[in-house]
């Protein structure tokens, strides 16, 4: 593929637009047509994910400049620009995206039983509007693709989920809202800001993060109030404890598909606005605040991880560990060094993947027999051998078992942590610990043990089934084995932000390495003297007796 072709240029353009033209040909299909509707929104999910992978190849890793930027003019009179690109933060999300998409369609096929259109356009739409949102390179288009998901999704889990679903989608929505108007303030607040200072009107993410000296300057807690309001906005999502208790409504209650988007997908938004925008934009105030956003942290691992463990449902019990998961992420974040925030972004990844295969496996069982209640299962290994190695290899990763993702995340966050505070990293793998204890006693409950007639009969995976588990066992093995490529994505655009965060951060670490070189080279120049000193009182003795001799 030719990167130089006009159309490579737009290429992230393309492919998010791809979902929102197979939802307006969907339209036109009649509603009965449902294995068009099904086969047509894989094909179209797989185009788009083939479409997005040259981006991983022709991605520049020697630069953390946004690639691929198209800007053109929108709304002049508000300084508005449709402006779009793609940096090694962005660019990995994007594709876990355009990833996830298709086994999320893939999983419906026997789960959802009515209303095909609607159903499989509200996916379509829900994949656009994630997509919108990583490519984004104007504050104002961020705001739009931020609100527009929570359309699909709302729909999703109202319509096709659970029996609680309009509880849990109004719940969904409402929180997510509350965010959402407080984040509105902060980016209005910052907006009239430049606008003050500079006499510009202009909503570009880069002229924003370029504000923060100036916010940072001002008098009273404006800097904190901003804050406050962007950290709210991303908890939510994320989300962090306490803001956390529409999270397990929204996952019992969604599809087995709404569940995969929302841990895979749509908690990374949370985790994304952090890296994006609260830490370049105001890092002042966001140290000024990381006592109370740690202590939540750390707080939001052991909980989710405690409660994940009392849960009696499969699905319940994988919410909770997202809690204590993404509590894990937003260590790496408010560790604020590179290994700090490359395990932070490596264990969105990871938790994208293996989460989703946890709550595949769920569906899996839910589809044969209509319970999810850990009590009701027992020795499945012995009738569903294939589900019990894909459901062990999905557990392995989700604990951190080396040679699988979870553990590349995990362990450079605990580096990064320890460089931070020792203390952090210690707590944190308190909930490292609890959350390999629940997930294998769910392991144990589930495929061990005695086995009743009902589950002796069950059906072990069909093809279909393999194939979507496939593409994330082979993620999950290649992250593990050689995660050297995404490190290498991420290497430059880490440093930048580091670099805006902590500006002096890489001359004290390059200080550090002169005086620890020094101390080396002072430690060696003191051992020779006393070595040669030591081996001329040895010959000493022959020497005298020579002498006398």
């Amino acid at each position: 593929m030719n990167p130089s072709l006009p159309w490579f240029q737009n290429l992230p353009l393309w492919v998010t637009a791809v979902p929102l033209i197979g939802a307006l040909i969907l339209l036109l299909v009649p509603k009965e047509k449902r294995r068009v509707f099904e086969l047509g929104a894989l094909a179209i999910t797989i185009f788009d994910f083939l479409l997005s992978v040259p981006l991983w190849f022709q991605y520049d890793r020697s630069t953390a400049a946004v690639q691929w930027v198209t800007s053109l003019p929108w709304i002049e009179s508000l300084g508005v620009r449709f402006s779009i690109g793609l940096d090694g933060i962005s660019l990995m999300l994007f594709l876990l995206t355009t990833f996830i998409g298709f086994i999320a369609v893939w999983c419906s096929f026997s789960a959802i039983e009515e209303r095909h259109k609607e159903y499989y356009v509200w996916l379509m739409i829900m994949q656009f509007s994630m997509l919108g949102v990583f490519i984004c390179q104007d504050m104002f288009l961020f705001y739009l693709f931020w609100e527009l998901m929570l359309v699909p999704m709302y729909f999703l889990i109202a319509i096709w989920g659970g029996p609680q679903r309009l509880y849990a989608a109004i719940k969904l929505f409402l929180y997510t809202l509350t965010g959402s108007v407080l984040m509105l303030v902060a980016i209005l607040a910052i907006y009239f800001l430049q606008y003050k200072t500079t006499g510009r009107l202009d909503f570009s993410i880069a002229s924003f993060q370029a504000m923060a000296p100036v916010i940072a300057a001002q008098g009273g807690n404006f800097a904190t109030l901003i804050a406050l309001a962007l950290f709210l906005g991303f908890a939510i999502k994320v989300p962090m404890f306490p803001f956390h208790t529409w999270l397990p409504d929204a996952h019992v209650q969604a599809p087995t598909a709404g569940s995969v988007i929302l841990a895979g997908i749509l908690l990374k938004m949370g985790t994304y606005g952090f890296v994006r925008f609260l830490l370049p934009i105001v890092p002042s105030a966001t140290k000024a605040l990381m006592p109370w956003f740690l202590a939540l942290t750390l707080i939001g691992v052991i909980y989710g991880a405690l409660v994940a463990m009392i849960q009696k449902d499969m699905k319940k019990l994988v919410a909770y560990s997202s809690v204590s998961h993404l509590g894990l992420c937003m260590l790496g974040v408010f560790s604020m060094n590179p290994n700090g925030l490359q395990g932070a972004i490596f264990q969105m990844i990871n938790h994208g993947i293996s989460t989703s295969g946890l709550f595949l496996i769920v569906g899996i069982v839910y589809e044969r027999r209509h319970t999810r209640m850990i009590a009701d299962f027992g020795g499945l290994s012995k009738s569903m051998p294939v589900y019990a190695t894909i459901f062990m290899i999905m557990t392995m990763s989700s604990i951190g078992l080396p040679g699988l993702n979870g553990f590349i995340g995990e362990a450079t966050i605990l580096m990064g942590a320890f460089q931070a505070h020792p203390w952090w990293a210690v707590v944190a793998t308190t909930g490292i610990i609890l959350g390999a204890a629940y997930m294998l006693w769910l392991y144990q409950r589930v495929m061990f043990g005695p086995i009743n007639e009902t589950n002796l009969k069950m059906k072990d995976l069909n093809a279909r089934e393999i194939a979507y588990f496939a593409p994330l066992i082979v993620a999950a093995f290649w992250i593990g084995l050689k995660p050297t490529p995404i490190m290498e994505v991420l290497a430059k655009p880490i440093e930048k932000l580091v670099t805006q965060v902590d500006p002096s951060f890489y001359q004290r670490e390059a200080l550090a390495k002169v005086q620890a070189e020094a101390a080396r080279v002072g430690m060696a120049g003191m051992a020779a003297p006393a070595h040669h000193e030591a081996e001329s009182h040895e010959s000493a003795p022959a020497g005298e007796a020579h002498g006398e001799h």
